[in-house]
């Protein structure tokens, strides 16, 4: 039992402790491993050389040469973060290899069942989500540096060379500079439960100026991804086998299940930025939106989904800002929900260019010199939505969110 009479000023409701999330780097794993104990340099010999593999599609016979290892002697959470990174992405090369049209419906036992086996230890699905591809991929070049795209690389690659690396980082620096906004809503959360409007509207001014920076480093990604690369080269990486036409049954993991499974793939719809931004401020989307965001959180780390969890049920600021009648207050949130709205406009202008714009290039072939695009997704995410509907109903929605002052 919880004691009920904790005095709140000094233990507060929420800490990012409990969530194991960082108060420097957020959601981000905070200084990933590169390397794995020697037993598994089969893995890691593979992983190190992916793009070369996939691109002279040599990848299958090296996994099927791959021997069955034991996860037994991985010890500490971060050497199992890097091993599911190292296994989801030999999946997807594995099975994306050969394009959309030839993909892999069984993965082979040595390859399936260690992942499965570090994905159930780590209470993750077994393919890749953004908590592998952005959050446990990413080294600093110089350990005392900056964290600028100059001073940083990721672990592990797919075919892409500087637009997927660009792609990944780029994602990383948006994980980071969301960290001055997530500690910024613990504060607001515990100011609500301890009645201190002061805290509160300094909480919300900083919630604000973190989701502009969040829109400031995602525009980072016209200047290090080329959206054709983007489209024809990395986006079938990042494809799953759920919703997807080029696998419409799912995938057999041997060893673990006679049937296909299926599992969305990688979407920004995993960070659990939003999602927490979303639950703070009381936006509520269409059913349609819901659910499919709801299902991207069984995508997430499970103390990335108990963070949520945990501001679900705290205290509504909605309500708290209206009973309050204090408009310095409900103008402090209306501008935090103005540019969570404005990051979001700015996302779906991203998305066209890198999406729709490209397709649109690709079946004028004026990308010739690039592989054909994978047709499957044309004009969705790689997480399966009709992704420009998708994203202006949330956004449309996140203005509905905004409060009218009373009298």
């Amino acid at each position: 039992m919880e004691p009920q009479s904790q005095n709140l000023k000094t233990a507060p409701f929420l800490t990012l402790g409990r969530f194991h999330i960082s108060e420097d780097y957020g959601f981000l794993l905070p200084n990933p491993l590169r390397e794995l104990p020697g037993h598994y340099s089969p893995w890691m010999e593979i992983a190190n050389r992916l793009p070369q593999l996939i691109e002279s599609r040599q990848l299958r016979a090296q996994v099927n040469e791959m021997p069955l290892l034991n996860c037994q002697f991985l010890t500490g959470y971060r050497e199992w973060r890097l091993a599911r990174l190292v296994l989801s992405f030999i999946t997807m090369g594995y099975v994306w290899q050969d394009g959309e049209t030839q993909p892999k419906e069984i993965l082979p036992r040595n390859l399936a069942l260690p992942f499965v086996e570090v994905s159930r230890n780590l209470g993750l699905p077994p393919i890749l989500v953004h908590s592998d591809l952005v959050l446990a991929n990413w080294a600093t070049r110089n350990p005392g540096g900056p964290l600028e795209i100059r001073n940083l690389d990721t672990i592990i690659s797919f075919p892409g060379g500087e637009s997927l690396r660009g792609f990944i980082l780029v994602t990383v620096l948006v994980e980071k500079a969301a960290v001055p906004g997530i500690k910024a809503l613990v504060q607001a959360v515990n100011a609500i439960l301890q009645s201190s409007p002061d805290s509160l509207l300094q909480a919300l001014q900083r919630l604000r100026v973190s989701i502009q920076d969040i829109t400031g480093a995602l525009g980072q990604m016209h200047d290090y991804v080329d959206p054709d690369i983007f489209y024809a080269v990395i986006r079938i990486f990042l494809s799953g086998w759920k919703d997807n036409p080029a696998l419409p049954a799912g995938l057999v993991y041997e060893g673990v299940s006679k049937e296909p499974l299926s599992y969305s793939g990688g979407s920004a719809a995993q960070s659990t930025i939003l999602h927490a931004f979303d639950e703070f401020l009381g936006v509520r989307h269409s059913k349609e939106s819901a659910d499919f965001l709801h299902r991207m959180r069984d995508y997430m780390p499970p103390s990335h989904r108990a963070f949520l969890e945990e501001i679900c049920v705290a205290p509504s600021l909605r309500t708290h800002i209206m009973s309050s009648g204090n408009s310095q207050l409900l103008t402090a949130y209306n501008q935090c929900v103005e540019s969570l709205a404005a990051l979001r406009t700015y996302h779906l202008a991203l998305v066209t260019k890198y999406l729709i714009t490209a397709a649109s290039r690709a079946k004028a072939q004026r990308t010739s010199h690039l592989p054909r695009p994978p047709q499957a997704l044309e004009e969705r995410g790689t997480g399966g939505t009709a992704v420009v509907s998708f994203l202006k109903s949330v956004r449309d929605k996140t203005l509905e969110t905004l409060l009218h002052p009373s009298g």
